[in-house]
């Protein structure tokens, strides 16, 4: 049976800080990881794609604050559709291409992805996730006085609107994501977390002002489709611990007791490796098959599990860059 994977590419890896934004640009950069997913493919592995879109979501907040006299603005939820149709069809395009390069004849089908999400979340009461333009305090309190959207102060840098990251709890379109990998489709689904939705008073189901981690979201994905791996692409080569000091280490391959250990010593932030750690550590958990965390650029690597950090099953040995460390068997 072929290997099936689900990939997360990052959103910045599509429009890096300090670039342009413009389309032109993330066009280039979605067919330079097309190129490599291309690779992955024609090495015998089945793809779905996830991705991220924080810079493009910002972009289009922005849009609603400038043009707000003009034209009416725009929920997240709306957000997030927006982009997942942008992305998608670029991403489907620059992929098709390099499959029929490769001499490989098979549809890529970017899908309008739903999850849903736990009204009564506590995120919704402390939304803490920062969204849209850096403001001065001055127009943080203009902008939350006039909208009632909150604000909070984000370092130096300034001050940003935040909001509520909920946990995601369902893949609401899991089906139709089957039933297109069972007729041979690479599926791009799930983009930027997915449209946030939760139940409504009907019975039905509404969308909602927030955003779903991109990673825990492509985690719960691999695992309701049994996927044998979850690579998450992001713009550094691994996880290291000690990271931008003398002892920084990169980690190869490491148990999730391990993992959770570092986690627990303060290793990785929450608002970049962190949220990539917990989503590899509960894939392998809840699945037993591999996570891999690395870098966008050896993407076809990573999918083979040659490079990156590769996180493993509790009872496996870890080892990295350094000597092995011990593995607390019972955990």
């Amino acid at each position: 049976m072929t290997e099936l994977a689900v990939v997360a590419l990052g959103g910045n890896a599509i429009s890096p800080a300090g670039g342009t934004g413009t389309a032109t640009e993330q066009t280039r950069n979605l067919r330079a990881s097309m190129t490599q997913l291309a690779d992955a493919i024609a090495g015998g592995v089945n793809l779905v794609i996830t991705h991220g879109n924080g810079p493009q979501v910002g972009a289009i907040l922005l849009k609603n604050e400038l043009a707000r006299d003009h034209v009416p603005p725009v929920p997240l939820d709306w957000c997030v559709a927006n982009t997942q149709a942008t992305i998608g069809f670029v991403a489907a395009t620059a992929l098709t291409r390099q499959l029929q390069m490769r001499g490989i004849n098979r549809p890529v089908v970017p899908l309008i992805s739903r999850v849903r999400v736990d009204a009564h979340d506590p995120a919704f009461r402390a939304p803490s996730k920062p969204v849209g333009p850096w403001l001065t305090a001055a127009e943080a309190a203009e902008r939350e006085a006039r909208t009632g959207h909150p604000h909070a102060e984000q370092g130096a840098r300034g001050w940003r609107r935040v909001v509520a990251s909920p946990l995601p709890r369902e893949s609401l379109d899991l089906s139709a994501i089957r039933l297109l990998i069972d007729d041979g489709a690479i599926v791009i689904t799930n983009g930027g977390g997915g449209i946030p939705m939760v139940a409504s008073p009907d019975d039905g189901l509404e969308g909602v002002e927030a955003v779903i981690d991109k990673d825990l979201a492509a985690a719960m994905l691999a695992s309701e489709l049994e996927a044998d791996s979850l690579v998450i692409l992001t713009d550094v080569p691994g996880v290291a611990v000690d990271f931008g000091s003398p002892e920084q280490r990169w980690l190869e391959e490491v148990s999730v007791t391990q993992l959770r250990r570092h986690a627990a010593d303060g290793q990785f932030r929450a608002g970049s490796m962190g949220p990539k750690v917990e989503a590899a550590i509960r894939f392998v958990e809840a699945t037993g098959g591999r996570s891999v965390i690395a870098s966008l650029d050896d993407a076809a690597a990573a999918v083979a599990g040659r490079v990156g950090t590769r996180i493993l099953r509790p009872e496996l040995p870890s080892v990295g860059s350094a000597a092995p460390e011990p593995v607390d068997r019972d955990g």
